[in-house]
């Protein structure tokens, strides 16, 4: 979700948001009931779909916080551009969580630009310490973490992605 912007990229992303098919209930992936703790705090980029916006993105991170009313979330999204230690770029957003009255895990943010992305959260550890998310038409995805996973922890993440239905050799995981 760390955005790095250039003129033409948000062009583009634009026209293919707004260009994306309609969502059937039957292509739509399954979510997981999260608590409204989910969205709140730091969540570290461990893994993502590449994209344009996100190039010589690495140590990624969404931070979330209580919005103006109880089914809103205020949306920082970050990341530093080639190192972990270079220039910090990030970019805020306004996030609506679509299902408030059931499973909190479907979310819509809104960022400038009129660019808006949603979010849904497929799987979260039962220690709630890492979670998976994606689009709903299962393009983008996002394994994100309260902190950097041992190796061990990495796989797993990865292999529970593919079990969710995800082709995980396009994911990177750029350095933390």
């Amino acid at each position: 979700m760390p955005w790095m912007w250039k003129p033409v990229s948000i062009a583009i992303c634009a026209a293919i948001l707004s260009a994306s098919p309609a969502l059937t209930a039957s292509s739509a992936p399954d979510v997981v009931a999260v608590g409204a703790d989910h969205y709140r705090g730091r969540w570290l980029e461990i893994a993502r779909t590449p994209m344009a916006l996100t190039d010589g993105c690495v140590a990624g991170y969404s931070t979330y916080s209580k919005g103006r009313s109880p089914n809103e979330v205020a949306v920082e999204d970050g990341c530093h551009v080639g190192t972990p230690a270079g220039r910090l770029k990030s970019i805020h957003g306004t996030g609506d969580i679509l299902d408030f009255a059931t499973t909190k895990a479907r979310m819509r943010v809104r960022y400038p630009f009129l660019i808006t992305f949603n979010y849904w959260v497929l799987y979260k550890a039962p220690d709630q310490s890492w979670f998976i998310s994606a689009d709903p038409q299962m393009k983008n995805l996002w394994i994100y973490a309260r902190s950097v996973p041992s190796k061990s922890l990495l796989r797993r993440m990865v292999r529970k992605a593919g079990e969710l239905g995800y082709e995980t050799r396009k994911l990177e995981f750029p350095p933390q």
